[in-house]
């Protein structure tokens, strides 16, 4: 269509013209005079309005799933921290747990022995001064701690303190190369030296080259001359290995210490030596040996059985 002066017009007068339609429509209501021809127009579009809404319904429907996606997205990202922050707790709580039964062993081995103990907490770990097993603890002289002092846990000896500050002390732990500690073993009393082989048992040497050592004899500490560095009783290991003594005057043992060195946490630092040798009181019972399962025999004797009787013809 031209743009001209006439077909201004005409759009002007359509404009007006339709503006009066609906205004006649809305004032009659249902009387409206335009009714018969909405119907009509109704007729003919609306299945064509129908086919479209069908076409458009699941685009509408997707729209509808991202938006409320969005929301259900937050809810599970929500659902998820909060998951997350409960199984952080019940972790914290398990960590709790099993520091407390630490301590309720450490503190069941110092009574044992009637050790005065300062708990204390690993903090780091590395070598220090030469020695290659250390531990750092967050306790040091502002706690009466000293050098040279007993140091254990609720499984057996852990090591000795070797420096001492205001707040942390370093702890040089049984298995480092450089540790020697004197051993008695349990019953007999035997005498040794064991030293710490790094990751590996630890080698005792039995001062009697003819004692009687068995696997799964346990030794603990001997103690020290105004038990420094150690206290006596302490549970070190469990014989795992006996070489032969070959006419020699010492005899080697290897033995897997009781304490865990890779998992230290909760330590105890002897500063009160005990009144007297506790000797084995320290060491656990020892756990019974299975009893065997008892079994039952049944023999069958064959019984004489009576004749049989020919069938009669």
């Amino acid at each position: 269509m031209r743009d001209t002066r006439e077909s201004r017009l005409l759009l002007v007068l359509l404009i007006a013209i339709a503006f009066a339609l609906i205004t006649v429509d809305i004032r009659a209501g249902e009387k409206s005079p335009v009714e018969g021809a909405r119907r009509a127009a109704a007729a003919v579009f609306g299945p064509v309005e129908k086919g479209m809404a069908t076409a458009v319904d699941p685009v509408a429907h997707a729209v509808g799933a991202v938006r409320d996606s969005g929301g259900r997205h937050s809810r599970i990202a929500v659902l998820e921290r909060e998951n997350s922050a409960l199984k952080a707790r019940l972790g914290s709580d398990d960590r709790t747990r099993s520091r407390i039964r630490e301590l309720d062993e450490m503190l069941k081995r110092a009574g044992a022995g009637q050790y005065g103990i300062k708990g204390a907490e690993v903090i780091a770990i590395g070598a220090a001064q030469g020695f290659s097993w250390t531990v750092t603890i967050d306790a040091g002289s502002k706690d009466g701690i000293e050098r040279d002092m007993t140091v254990l846990n609720g499984e057996g000896l852990v090591g000795r303190v070797a420096t001492v500050g205001p707040d942390t002390a370093t702890v040089v732990l049984a298995n480092d190369p450089g540790f020697t500690v004197g051993t008695r073993l349990e019953k007999t009393g035997e005498l040794g030296f064991a030293t710490g082989q790094g990751d590996r048992a630890l080698s005792v040497q039995m001062l009697n080259g003819k004692a009687k050592v068995n696997p799964g004899d346990r030794l603990v500490t001997f103690g020290s001359r105004a038990n420094r560095p150690f206290v006596p009783g302490v549970p070190i290991g469990e014989v795992i290995k006996v070489d032969p003594s070959g006419g020699d005057l010492t005899r080697t043992v290897w033995v897997r210490p009781f304490v865990g060195f890779s998992r230290l946490d909760i330590v105890g630092v002897v500063v009160m030596p005990p009144r007297e040798d506790p000797r084995d009181a320290v060491l656990p019972p020892k756990p019974e040996p299975p009893k065997p399962t008892p079994t039952v025999t049944v023999t069958v004797t064959p019984s004489a059985s009576a004749p049989v009787k020919p069938a009669e013809e």
